[in-house]
């Protein structure tokens, strides 16, 4: 029997388990219906992921990707003299107004990491990606604040069904940041 070229089918592995946690929840992945939504064999899931976790690693380090680039990529965050409360708080807007079962999906995968502790380096690993992100702007601490005040208004939103406040988010942004700082975080 020969063997079939398939460079992409790794790639394809992890779309399916992004969309079949899409529409199950996490319970719903398995191997099986990794394979079956990416329409490869069984044998294809456990060649390139050895167990459950590793798939759902590689599907935590795709989807987390996206807020993480909006914060990375906004020429405006990362500009001296940035008004970084206003742009974080505009960023986080966009996002969450973006595709919502893509930012429940992100934020089901992140909190798997509460229940499966090899997920919590990729959750750890997102984090210090915003952190480091920000650190041109504030503090280690303070950023991490940041990120930990982003994630608590974003689960807000996602968990009760109030419309986001981008106003609001800008001023709890502000007062992590201090009062005094510059509007780059800065003293």
């Amino acid at each position: 029997m020969t063997r079939r070229y398939d460079p992409d089918r790794r790639q394809r592995i992890i779309d399916a388990a992004v969309r079949v946690v899409g529409r199950g929840g996490i319970d719903a992945l398995s191997h099986r219906t990794a394979a079956a939504e990416a329409d490869v064999p069984l044998g294809s899931t456990t060649y390139h992921f050895a167990s459950l976790d590793e798939l759902l690693d590689a599907t935590l380090r795709q989807v987390n990707e996206n807020f993480a680039a909006a914060v990375v990529d906004s020429e405006a965050l990362i500009a001296p003299g940035a008004d970084v409360a206003a742009e974080l708080a505009r960023v986080m807007g966009r996002w969450l107004a973006g595709d919502r079962a893509r930012v429940e999906l992100e934020y089901e995968l992140y909190l798997a990491a509460l229940r499966r502790p090899a997920l919590r380096p990729v959750a750890a690993e997102w984090t210090q990606g915003i952190v480091d992100a920000l650190a041109a702007h504030a503090d280690a601490a303070t950023a991490r604040a940041l990120v930990a005040m982003v994630d608590g208004i974003s689960l807000q939103v996602l968990l009760t069904d109030t419309p986001y406040d981008e106003e609001y988010a800008r001023e709890m942004l502000a007062r992590i940041l201090g009062p005094g700082t510059a509007r780059d975080g800065r003293p």
